[in-house]
């Protein structure tokens, strides 16, 4: 009989990753076997952590076998207020309890979600020019002109990728200026657009072009950036752009379906949503050409109940993953066993000590990441480590170091 571990203690860590914080949560079992997951609390959801410290005492004496059990035990305890936060905070605690479960069994998360439909996954390099640009001096080597995005672009092919996705730029002075007003940057509540905008969004794609090639893949990020009217006008200026897809986020189902109708690429959305039952009015209305499942936020085995939908309505799925090497890993294993797969999204720029904190790097070849077959998630925190990266407590509510100055 397999061994059935019981949890005795559920912890939440936290280290600094530069312009934000990694989180993890770390639970223990009276058989010794440990299981882990990573979370975030940097892109506009903070209080996690607090929120799982208040209902892990709910789990103590459960069995990480029982994972579904242990969902839907608080479910019950949380219901007038599933989704958002909480559902984000299940959603750890879930992965967690899928790696524990895993080394339990001595296999892969990817056996445990149903086995390895693929031994590779492709991936595009996300946030490409961005963390160099706006992320300073993080990422290196740092972007200042045109002609740095132009060899980034270049970079990016002679590494084998085949795919990138950027955020908006436009240029002042030859140098690269972020858009992202539904993040505060610039602060403009009415989301609007102007033709500075649009045209920057032409120029930023047609310098990582001339540096790609012909041959890479490029994707648009347009975030929560505008409205309808504005998501419009700019899928008229990019019409004649070649794009692997756009994606954009809207809380309205029938506004996307209306924006995916007026598109000339696919759409891909939903990165935000938490719960299965977030997507539902989604697939209804056949909004988007790609659905974006975010790992973190809604647990694995969640998460493959929503590819399940989005396979029914003959869609395919995209893991949103812009976090630590845990995160990476975590999704590598769900984008193996996902039938429904187009690409998984990876930030292939990295901090200096990111290999340092973790006991396995991600391992990318000729634009894939190879998946492991190490059990559970396949690698996992170190905790000395972390410990030499104490979190940064100067951060605000986006995840963004002020030290008193402006966020860029």
């Amino acid at each position: 009989m397999p061994a059935s571990p019981k949890i005795t203690q559920i912890e939440t860590l936290a280290c600094d990753a530069g312009w934000r914080n990694y989180y993890f949560v770390k639970i223990s079992t009276d058989e010794g076997i440990v299981g882990w997951s990573e979370y975030d609390e940097g892109f506009g959801n903070p209080g996690i952590a607090a929120i799982i410290q208040q209902i892990s005492p709910r789990l103590i004496g459960q069995s990480v076998m029982d994972h579904e059990k242990i969902f839907a035990l608080l479910q019950n305890a949380m219901r007038p207020a599933l989704g958002g936060l909480i559902g984000q905070a299940m959603g750890a605690i879930e992965n967690a309890l899928l790696d524990a479960k895993g080394k339990a069994l001595g296999v892969s998360c990817a056996q445990l979600l149903g086995g390895k439909v693929r031994d590779r996954a492709p991936v595009y390099w996300s946030h490409c020019g961005t963390w160099r640009i706006s992320r300073k001096p993080h990422y290196l080597p740092m972007i200042e002109t045109r002609d740095d995005v132009v060899s980034l672009g270049r970079e990016v092919r002679d590494k084998g990728f085949k795919a990138l996705k950027t955020n908006v730029y436009r240029y002042v002075d030859g140098k690269p200026v972020g858009w992202a007003t539904g993040f505060g940057v610039p602060f403009e509540p009415g989301l609007n657009v102007d033709r500075k905008v649009t045209r920057g969004i032409i120029d930023h794609i047609a310098a990582l072009r001339e540096g790609a090639g012909p041959d890479v893949e490029i994707l648009l990020d347009l975030n929560f950036n505008a409205r309808t009217e504005g998501y419009l006008e700019l899928l008229r200026a990019l019409s004649d752009t070649e794009l692997m897809w756009i994606e954009l986020d809207t809380l309205n189902p029938r506004a996307l379906a209306s924006i995916r109708r007026h598109s000339h690429h696919p759409i891909a959305s939903c990165e935000t949503l938490v719960g299965p039952a977030a997507f539902v009015p989604f697939f209804a209305e056949q909004a988007m050409d790609v659905a974006i499942i975010d790992l973190l936020w809604n647990g694995a085995w969640q998460s493959m109940k929503i590819a399940a939908m989005a396979d029914a309505h003959d869609v395919n799925v995209a893991p949103h993953n812009f976090y630590g090497h845990l995160a990476t890993m975590m999704n590598a294993q769900f984008a193996a066993a996902v039938p429904n797969l187009r690409i998984m999204e990876t930030d292939i720029d990295r901090l200096a000590w990111d290999d340092e904190l973790f006991t396995h790097a991600p391992v990318f070849e000729d634009g894939c990441i190879v998946i492991s077959d190490r059990p559970g998630w396949g690698t996992e925190p170190i905790e000395e480590a972390l410990r030499r990266y104490p979190p940064n407590t100067h951060l605000n509510p986006v995840g963004l170091i002020t030290h008193g100055r402006k966020a860029p």
